[in-house]
């Protein structure tokens, strides 16, 4: 609290006047990023032309998001701040995996995405390799760099769930943003 009193230039005093305690300043930082979050994922779907585009345009958004951010954040989230993790849990989460879920339908009524794709499936498991890809003991940051870990998931996501029709779309877009 100190330190963030110090960098916007006011008391601890008065930031207590908004936030009762390190926790809730926690949570409501957490609520605020999920709703910006949460709004930027609604606009890159409305932008994209399809959905290797738009999986691919969220991978991107994703990517930037890790490099931002602090390698131990999750870890440091889970233990210290336990409340505000769960938030993560059950809202961000669970919107992510809709959004998923639906990208995936999308993908298969394009022909984009193979027709036997069980879209409940994939999207849980989508989820729960980003749980592990989070997991410091499984990944050590040191080790696999967090932007080099995502671009791997993607290259794996997509390969397995792509038809030839949606492999050709992923080239196309690829070269064109190179």
């Amino acid at each position: 609290m100190d330190d963030i009193s110090r960098k916007l230039g006011m008391s601890k005093k008065t930031i207590y006047q908004y936030v009762a305690n390190k926790n809730e300043l926690v949570k409501e930082v957490i609520g605020h990023f999920l709703l910006s979050e949460h709004e930027i994922i609604q606009n890159i779907i409305a932008e994209s032309s399809d959905a290797i585009d738009e999986y691919l345009s969220l991978s991107r958004h994703f990517l930037n998001t890790v490099k931002k951010m602090k390698p131990t954040i999750s870890f440091d989230l889970q233990k210290y701040y336990p409340e505000s993790w769960q938030i993560i849990e059950e809202n961000h989460f669970s919107f992510l995996q809709a959004i998923i879920h639906k990208n995936i339908e999308a993908g298969i009524a394009d022909k984009l995405y193979r027709e036997n794709v069980n879209a409940d499936i994939i999207s849980k498991l989508y989820i729960s390799k980003n749980h592990a890809m989070a997991d410091e003991n499984l990944f050590p940051t040191e080790q696999y760099p967090r932007h080099e870990l995502l671009i791997e998931f993607v290259r794996y996501h997509i390969s397995g769930i792509a038809s030839e029709k949606g492999l050709k779309r992923m080239k196309e877009i690829l070269k064109a943003q190179q």
